[in-house]
C-alpha cells in the first residue's frame, strides 16, 4: 500500500489572489467555482497534484523547508524576466558564467521557489 499525492498546500494571507499569481506562473486554470474571497482555492495543473492555497492568519516568518522547483519550456533567463513581470521577486542567484546553476524567487507573499534550467539549456551545455 502506498498513499498518492493529492495536492500541494501553501498557507497564505490571500488565497484567491497566490492562487491568480500562480495561474499566470503555469499557464493553468483556477478551479471554476474559486472566486475573490475564497479562503481556499486551488490551480489545476494537467498532471499530479493541484495547487491547494489555504487562507490563514499568521504571516510567513522563515525561509519554505518545502519549495517548488520550476523548468521553464523557454530559456531560464527569459522565464525569471517574465516571473518578476507578474510580481516574484528575486531571492536568491545561483546562477554561474557557464549556464549551470538556478534562481530563487518568491511569490509575492515570499514563498520561495527555483527557476531551474530549461532542456533547451541544459541541451545547449552539452554541445
Amino acid at each position: 500500500m502506498v498513499s498518492v499525492l493529492q495536492n500541494v498546500a501553501i498557507d497564505c494571507a490571500d488565497a484567491y489572489e497566490l492562487a491568480r499569481f500562480w495561474s499566470r506562473v503555469t499557464g493553468q486554470p483556477l478551479h471554476p467555482e474559486d472566486e475573490p474571497g475564497d479562503r481556499e482555492t486551488q490551480v489545476l495543473l494537467p498532471e499530479g497534484p493541484v495547487l491547494y492555497f489555504n487562507q490563514v492568519p499568521e504571516p510567513k516568518q522563515v525561509k519554505n523547508r518545502v519549495h517548488l522547483c520550476l523548468r521553464p519550456e523557454t530559456s531560464r533567463e527569459q522565464e525569471v524576466e517574465r516571473l518578476l513581470g507578474i510580481g516574484a521577486t528575486l531571492v536568491g542567484d545561483h546562477r554561474n558564467p557557464d549556464g549551470s546553476g538556478w534562481a530563487i524567487l518568491a511569490d509575492p507573499e515570499g514563498n520561495e521557489f527555483c527557476v531551474l534550467r530549461s532542456e533547451s539549456d541544459r541541451a545547449a551545455m552539452k554541445s
